[in-house]
């Protein structure tokens, strides 16, 4: 067991995590082991994997093989039961680059047309998200277009008075969260609603919270559907009411302690928002290209690649580099000072240590814990020139630019980006229709 001195975010080599068939409780031993200084205090008590969701290329495989969207564009949006779910639950892997947007795009081509477009609608969401973050980075932290114009002191908790309450709608959705860290949009719209419309919360906290929770936890979706959720990128926030509960999760009301005194009973009103100057780099993009990536594998002079170095962003089979180079050795570092400033639950932890285990027993791996540039960069313990694919996050590209990074492998962008403007989805949307 790693501890919380300096000295654990020394670099060092740990003992590749067990592979599928050593089972659930395998992996979740090997993150107790070696990484539990990394799990906040607060969730070392609970379950330390996703009650739903297995880590892994062949998990992730499996999940493709079994989709089908008959009926998705109806469903999508079912909470309860959850037979009646059309959810795919594939958000984890294309999270995790173990399912790329363009292979679901291909795999949605044989679907009824209604479910393939309602699908292919959320897989260009996805992109768009995408987008905004790889051109605006850490700048969406910040309200787009708008802000609410008031909040409420720190450390008020929406979701804890709700659950105290025994409001069953709320409580069903953060049960399930504890379980799986995993939320149907409609519920994820819900409980951003009841924390920042409803509760007057600072949505940056709820937003941070959900992230930190999800094993699906992206800055770019989560971001943007909080922006969405409460006005900031369009001006018009999401009311959460009773109405949604019993049209999306029939009977759940008549079971709630409240279902007389119901605190949603009426839609809320909507919330002060004030403008905010807007980034011009959400209207146009100075330099597209910097931001998509490179077109094509770039090579630097001198020795070619040794290892490829792969991040939480894409460690599926056919991440780029991999793909391009199948007889070097992979390398993937637990980013010690990162994941102490993030604090995510340990089902991250536990489903990247098992599609870490799943990958190894088809390709070479090293796997280490520490600081990145201290392991991998020059002078580090593990050096070596590195193929690595381009990735459209600012974390990655600050690495990129101190790592001995001597070739970079294009991403696998839906729609590569084209400068123009992402004010709205919408508006994105019907650009990208046209291309």
């Amino acid at each position: 067991m790693r501890d919380d001195s300096p000295d654990a975010t020394q670099p060092q080599r740990l003992p590749v995590p067990p592979g599928p068939d050593a089972g659930r409780a395998a992996a979740h031993a090997w993150v107790a082991d070696l990484l539990t200084d990394l799990v906040p205090a607060e969730d070392r008590d609970g379950p330390w994997a996703s009650g739903r969701f297995r880590g892994g290329q062949t998990a992730a495989d499996a999940a493709l093989a079994g989709l089908d969207l008959t009926g998705y564009a109806a469903a999508r949006s079912e909470v309860l039961p959850e037979a009646a779910r059309g959810a795919t639950g594939l958000s984890p892997y294309v999270r995790h680059g173990l399912l790329a947007l363009p292979d679901l795009w291909r795999a949605a081509a044989d679907a009824p047309s209604a479910d393939r477009d309602r699908f292919r609608d959320e897989l260009r969401w996805q992109e768009y998200a995408r987008h905004v973050y790889a051109r605006l980075g850490r700048r969406t932290a910040a309200g787009l277009r708008h802000e609410p114009a008031r909040r409420t002191a720190d450390g008020h908790d929406p979701w804890a008075a709700a659950r105290a309450s025994g409001m069953a709608c709320l409580t069903s959705v953060l049960d399930e969260l504890d379980r799986d860290g995993w939320l149907v949009n409609q519920t994820r719209m819900w409980v951003a609603s009841h924390w920042t419309v409803r509760g007057g919360a600072d949505w940056r906290d709820g937003e941070d919270r959900l992230y930190r929770a999800l094993v699906d936890g992206s800055r770019a979706a989560n971001r943007a559907g909080w922006q969405w959720t409460v006005g900031a990128a369009n001006g018009r926030a999401y009311g959460f009411s009773r109405q949604q509960v019993e049209r999306r999760a029939p009977g759940l009301c008549a079971s709630c302690p409240l279902r007389d005194t119901c605190p949603i009973e009426d839609w809320p009103e909507d919330p002060p928002l004030v403008p905010v100057e807007v980034d011009p780099r959400l209207r146009s993009d100075p330099d597209p290209e910097a931001t998509a990536g490179p077109r094509a594998a770039t090579r630097a002079d001198g020795p070619g690649p040794e290892a490829v170095w792969l991040t939480a962003e894409s460690l599926g089979d056919a991440d780029p580099a991999l793909a391009a180079h199948p007889d070097l050795p992979a390398v993937f570092v637990f980013d010690v000072p990162l994941l102490r400033r993030l604090r995510l639950h340990p089902r991250r932890l536990v489903f990247l240590a098992e599609t870490l285990g799943d990958l190894a027993t088809r390709r070479s791996l090293e796997v280490w814990r520490g600081d990145v540039v201290a392991t991998l960069g020059e002078g580090g313990r593990a050096p070596r020139p590195l193929a690595a694919t381009f990735t459209p996050v600012p974390g990655w590209r600050a690495y990129a630019t101190v790592l001995p990074v001597v070739e970079v492998v294009p991403w696998r962008w839906l729609r590569r980006p084209d400068g123009g403007s992402l004010t709205s989805f919408s508006a994105w949307r019907k650009r990208e229709r046209r291309r």
